[in-house]
């Protein structure tokens, strides 16, 4: 316990949030320096390590056992704030991983290594005034490499957004920028959701037009199309690690957007057919795919129509 509350007390001395100032961030932050019960702070380390990894840390060498389903807190609730805060970086070794990959690691930073192991020593108050002193210029300079590894997407209205790398993301800008163009003539972009950014596009005033009330924890799609000229709001799945539009998924995106004047049709996309062939015995009837591939060309799970809307 001696090394939890000596984290919790860095936590403190290095300004986190008050929300962050727990015994799981000060577990992560043990895990993320390797630092063992029977190790001195000298001895601190900065190896790769993701989330799984992490919590197995934290149950082998403080007896801390968290449930499985606790990881995705681990990483919003305490890894994501020491991103945010400069002290880890997010796959030093593959940038453009995905961030919800389950590849994905993390690493202390060299500059807050060096800080942490004199802590405890007569060098670490004014290492750390020091640290504090530049810790804004290193955040800027985090910000700015995450900024250009981020995935440029053009819009139809000759704007341009970025969307975190790697994973379902690559799928996404595609759907904006070939499926929308081909299938969508004339139409608007709705919302995109993003892996790092939930609302990383929302057109507010369109959504109020459509009559559509979105609230913030409901389970979005990944990208919502509006066609203008036929009234139908297109909600499209990304696939590339998580499951397509199946019976359930639909009913479900049924409930959330009944109150659209606009619709419904709904669509799963993949990057290539071999990707499909894994989700092909899920896939809703009354629905669409579009794979990226072959991007003009739809397959229509729906037998007595092509694409559009259904009343039931």
């Amino acid at each position: 316990m001696k090394h939890i509350q000596e984290a919790l007390a860095i936590l403190e001395q290095l300004e986190l949030p008050r929300e962050q100032q727990n015994e799981r961030s000060a577990l992560t932050l043990l895990a993320l320096l390797d630092i063992k019960p029977k190790n001195s702070w000298d001895e601190a380390n900065n190896p790769l390590c993701g989330i799984t990894p992490m919590m197995e840390f934290f149950a082998k060498y403080y007896k801390k056992k968290y449930k499985p389903n606790t990881r995705e807190t681990v990483r919003r609730q305490s890894v994501h704030q020491f991103i945010e805060a400069g002290l880890i970086t997010a796959n030093p070794d593959k940038p453009d991983r995905p961030v919800n990959s389950p590849k994905a690691v993390y690493q202390i930073d060299p500059t807050v290594l060096e800080l942490l192991k004199t802590y405890g020593t007569k060098e670490w108050g004014n290492n750390l005034t020091v640290y504090l002193s530049i810790i804004e210029t290193l955040k800027k300079r985090y910000a700015r490499e995450r900024k250009m590894n981020r995935i440029p997407v053009k819009l139809a209205a000759g704007k341009t957004i970025t969307l975190s790398p790697g994973g379902q993301n690559i799928l996404v800008k595609q759907i904006i920028e070939e499926f929308a163009s081909i299938y969508t003539p004339n139409g608007k972009l709705v919302y995109v959701g993003d892996t790092e950014e939930k609302f990383a596009y929302y057109d507010e005033k369109l959504i109020a037009n459509l009559n559509i009330t979105v609230e913030s924890h409901g389970k979005m799609p990944d990208v919502i199309l509006y066609h203008v000229e036929k009234n139908w709001l297109i909600l499209i799945e990304a696939v590339t690690s998580h499951g397509p539009v199946d019976g359930k998924r639909r009913d479900e995106l049924k409930r959330l957007f009944s109150s659209s004047k606009a619709g419904l049709v709904f669509v799963t996309s993949f990057l290539t057919r071999k990707a499909m062939v894994k989700y092909l015995s899920n896939i809703s009837w009354e629905s669409e795919v579009w794979i990226a591939e072959e991007p003009t060309h739809l397959i229509h799970f729906n037998g007595d129509r092509f694409l559009g809307p259904y009343t039931n």
